[in-house]
């Protein structure tokens, strides 16, 4: 899977911008809870009161605060705030003197708070110096008269008489005294709480749409980038199969490439979206909720630990389980295809042999073996969601009772149990991300090694570095140099010491019983295969020391079964030649015998040929198969047993038409019938990989005895005796 991802080198620089915005949607997501938070626990709880630091505070209360602060907290806090009549105004102040202030006021304030609100009797019960206090007079106005130093004692020695409050007990008495101050200087409360709530909600509103659309290019930038991706492996995929050897393409069955080129890329393209939408996004979105988890200092962390815990053991289980399926899945899926193509192309032959019931069995054979499996990966993995919702609701469970006792305790705030269930959902839902892609990279690894294997295949025909090109016209003359060939894992050679020289000008006949190497023989000159011994030389040079694209652009090859593309007459025989002229491919439909029906047809060669030739006849196709090989004008021409598909007649009129206008060209021809080959001006007779005779049809008559006897099997007692004059 990661060598797949190469391909993303392209998108490198997106791929850095989706991250980007990725952190931006994390960033508003993990925000939006602590705001929520502020609204509950500020807003409604403390009236609209963030901070035990007043912005406004009446002078004689201000004077009060001062009473518990040593001289250089008293010169700090009066450089704070501005005098205006009988309150003092909080200056503008950045946030680190803010801090500083709250740490410094927020302990006078609570002092001042208690004193006011508690009863004498219960503060001279700790303290025995406030019990005999003159009538009239307050704690708060007995400790103004006490000096600086008694007072700052006082102060800590109440501080530790709070440690068994809890902190948000003791923030909240602060925020009480506050409220009361305002109050009694006339500040409208409800307006206060009103509008810090809309304020928050302003800022969470802004968060969404800022979430919104950063979610939505993230959406449109992950899909164009998984798009591209897939681009770029299908054409380096097709690329590949266009470079196979015949070798090649027998180690990748055809359905198995067309199920790599698209299934199994798709699988990937889709993981690399979820990629770049989703795991990019869960750690962010992880690790940023866990900073959240511990700045709230709620002391419930443990829980996460477990879900974690819990979600992972889930997920393992759940992987050693699946993946062996998902495994087998995509050979299940080659199978499948396998057999559809084989079904959809033999249609006819079924038909004609009644076997539509034994082919609908094995159809439903391959498809319910595929539909077992696809039904134990997807039973396993339907308990994903379920277990995890489970996990999810027993954390809000385990948060709601610890975090409830936490609240009773003074040590909790309502929003902020609510901001950690929050966070902690973030923080699992973030591993669910992870979850759900678990559940397809499985399937997409064994796709993407399904497609290196493709990409990662040395091929076994290929150019040399310095290998000729250009700069040199090919006459056409080939030469066998003792060649020999063998398949890969073969026991014996198919082919055993072929020697002979095809001239230009000359048209050489190959022949030989079924399996005799004729169609593997040929196969040898454009390179479909690399000789295993000899060398083949054209024109004196090694075809191994030559472009692939050289000599195949000087070859014009009509294999044993006619194929046509999708598109027009016209454009079928300008296949090899795109450049050929009206006059040119004219020219080469009646060389091929092939004008006489065409020009039958309304648009006559712009008439539609169907996919494959489906819409041609047999012959009507082998004869534009021949006419689009005329059209390139080669200096080589190989016919593989093209002439099957005729009859007699038109058999012998193409063959006299070949050889009146393509007589400089080496023409090579592959043949079962002995009479299309009578009059070749050379005939190799080939007998289990190795040459059995070389000569003329005359020749060979006299001194092969594998040729005579074809010969006989085939020809009358009067056709031997003319020597096939009828032919040509």
């Amino acid at each position: 899977m990661l060598k797949i991802l190469r391909f993303l080198k392209k998108s490198w620089i997106w791929v850095i911008v989706i991250f980007a915005l990725l952190i931006v949607q994390a960033y508003c997501d993990l925000e939006l809870p602590a705001y929520t938070s502020d609204i509950i626990d500020v807003g409604i709880q403390q009236k609209g009161i963030s901070s035990a630091v007043p912005d406004e505070i009446s002078a004689v209360s201000f004077d009060k605060i001062k009473l518990f602060m040593s001289v250089e907290e008293n010169s700090f806090v009066s450089s704070c705030y501005t005098q205006n009549g009988e309150r003092f105004i909080l200056n503008e102040t950045d946030s680190e003197i803010k801090s500083e202030l709250e740490k410094i006021i927020s302990t006078p304030v609570l002092i001042i708070y208690m004193l006011q609100n508690i009863e004498p009797e219960i503060l001279s019960a700790g303290n025995p110096q406030f019990s005999q206090l003159p009538e009239g007079m307050s704690v708060l106005e007995a400790m103004a008269l006490m000096p600086l130093e008694d007072r700052l004692a006082a102060r800590t020695e109440m501080l530790s008489s709070l440690d068994s409050y809890g902190s948000m007990v003791i923030n909240s008495m602060a925020i009480e005294f506050i409220t009361d101050e305002y109050a009694a200087l006339g500040i409208d409360l409800d307006e206060l709480q009103m509008k810090y709530i809309i304020n928050t909600g302003l800022k969470m509103v802004l968060l969404l749409l800022l979430m919104t659309a950063v979610s939505i290019t993230i959406g449109f930038l992950a899909s164009r980038v998984g798009a591209k991706f897939g681009l770029d492996i299908r054409n380096s995929l097709f690329k590949k199969v266009l470079s196979f050897s015949n070798a090649e393409m027998d180690k990748f069955s055809t359905a198995s490439l067309i199920t790599r080129s698209t299934n199994d890329i798709q699988q990937v393209q889709m993981v690399i979206i979820m990629l770049l939408r989703m795991v990019l996004y869960a750690p962010v979105l992880g690790i940023g909720g866990v900073l959240k988890v511990i700045q709230t200092k709620t002391g419930l962390s443990w829980i996460i630990v477990l879900a974690v815990g819990t979600i992972m053991a889930l997920v393992v289980i759940l992987m050693i389980i699946a993946m062996p399926k998902f495994k087998k899945m995509q050979s299940l899926v080659d199978r499948l295809n396998l057999v559809t193509r084989e079904i959809l192309t033999g249609l006819p032959v079924i038909r004609a042999f009644s076997r539509e019931r034994h082919e609908e069995k094995r159809f439903d054979e391959a498809s319910a073996n595929l539909m077992k499996t696809q039904l134990f990966t997807n039973r396993t993995m339907t308990f994903m969601m379920p277990a995890m919702m489970l996990i999810m609701n027993g954390i809000a469970l385990l948060i709601i009772w610890f975090g409830g006792r936490g609240i009773d305790e003074g040590n909790l705030q309502v929003g902020d149990m609510m901001a950690f269930i929050t966070y902690t959902m973030q923080i699992v839902m973030s591993f669910l991300m992870l979850t759900m892609i678990s559940i397809m990279l499985p399937r997409s690894s064994v796709a993407a090694g399904r497609i290196m294997e493709v990409l990662e295949t040395e091929v076994s025909v290929k150019d040399n570095e310095n290998a000729l090109s250009e700069g040199k016209i090919i006459k056409g003359d080939i030469i066998f140099d003792n060649v020999s060939f063998r398949y890969e894992d073969a026991a014996e050679n198919a082919l055993d010491n072929i020697s002979f020289t095809a001239k230009s000008g000359q048209t050489t006949a190959i022949i030989g019983s079924t399996g005799s190497g004729k169609s593997t023989l040929i196969n040898l000159i454009p390179r479909l295969f690399d000789v295993t011994g000899g060398k083949i030389t054209i024109d004196g040079t090694d075809i191994r020391e030559m472009k692939l694209h050289y000599i195949r652009e000087n070859i014009g090859i009509v294999p044993q079964k006619g194929v046509l593309f999708s598109g027009t007459i016209a454009s079928n025989l300008r296949f090899g030649n795109k450049e050929a002229s009206d006059d040119e491919i004219s020219f080469a439909a009646k060389t091929a015998q092939a004008d006489d029906f065409i020009n039958e047809k309304p648009e006559r060669y712009d008439s539609a040929i169907s996919q494959g030739g489906t819409n041609v006849s047999g012959g009507q196709k082998q004869r534009l198969a021949i006419a689009r090989a005329i059209a390139k004008k080669p200096k080589i021409y190989i016919f593989d047993d093209s002439f099957s598909a005729l009859d007699y007649k038109t058999d012998v009129m193409l063959r006299k038409a070949l050889r009146e206008n393509v007589g400089d060209s080496a023409v090579i021809i592959v043949a079962q019938r002995i009479s299309t080959i009578l009059h070749a001006q050379q005939i190799i007779v080939l007998d289990d990989g190795r040459i059995a005779g070389t000569g003329t049809h005359k020749e060979l008559l006299e001194n092969c005895e594998v040729y005579k006897q074809i010969a006989y099997s085939q020809l009358s007692e009067s056709e031997l005796n003319n020597n096939g004059k009828e032919a040509v």
